[in-house]
């Protein structure tokens, strides 16, 4: 199923708020980053497997581990305002002119370390039979956000959703959110909207258990945890 239509980029900057240098934390073992491109080998769908990074070490490691980091991106590409869209649209650009075309693009960020390579093909196979130029990964709110409270200055509290905050939980919509682990679009479409939150947006849903978005200290504990119970 190796296709030269596909394009996977892993972006990994260097530096994070909440967690230090999130994106190679070890974790069981590995670096963070080392879990995405384990997940886009395995798929077999990619011909080459791209990391963005402005930061060294993450370089040596990704090329380590498989992955290739064609470039040492811009520093301001690593600093807000700059996010997602701006070093994926960079790398497209990069490509394209030493002459690489790719017509779909796969996203997988280095924090959603349980998805596996049949998330990867599950989310493409979903993508190819939908209408759609852009798919996201989502996984079900926990909690629902439906029954959600806001405060006034006074700390007196009300409903955002009055009309639904007397419903039991099982009765409320389902609702949604993106975990981050797959990414999907068009390219052409996406150089058009420099953007990746456009509609139609099709969707994979994935359990919460490989949902696992790491930020911080406890979310690397707890995907630790995870992978310890699903090896018992």
């Amino acid at each position: 199923m190796l296709s030269e239509e596909f394009l996977c980029i892993i972006p990994a900057k260097g530096t994070s708020n909440r967690l230090k240098r999130k994106n190679i934390a070890m974790l069981n073992g590995k670096p963070l980053i080392a879990y995405a491109i384990d997940a886009a080998k395995k798929t077999g769908i990619f011909k080459e497997i791209f990391v963005s990074t402005e930061d060294d070490e993450i370089k040596r490691i990704a090329e380590d581990y498989g992955a290739i980091v064609p470039y040492i991106r811009p520093e301001y590409l690593s600093k807000d305002p700059a996010g997602v869209v701006e070093v994926c649209l960079h790398m497209i650009n990069y490509l394209e002119g030493i002459g690489k075309f790719y017509k779909t693009l796969f996203i997988l960020l280095p924090t959603s370390p349980l998805r596996t390579d049949a998330d990867i093909i599950s989310a493409l196979n979903n993508f190819a039979t939908s209408d759609a130029k852009v798919l996201m990964s989502v996984s079900e709110y926990m909690h629902t956000p439906f029954a959600a409270l806001k405060a006034d200055d006074r700390g007196y509290l009300s409903p955002y959703f009055p009309k639904l905050i007397n419903l039991k939980s099982q009765k409320m919509p389902k609702a949604y959110i993106c975990n981050g682990a797959v990414t999907i679009l068009d390219i052409t479409e996406f150089k058009m909207q420099k953007n990746y939150h456009f509609y139609p947006m099709a969707s994979y849903i994935m359990p919460w258990e490989r949902s696992i978005d790491v930020d911080n200290e406890i979310d690397l504990k707890f995907a630790e945890f995870i992978m310890k119970v699903g090896t018992e």
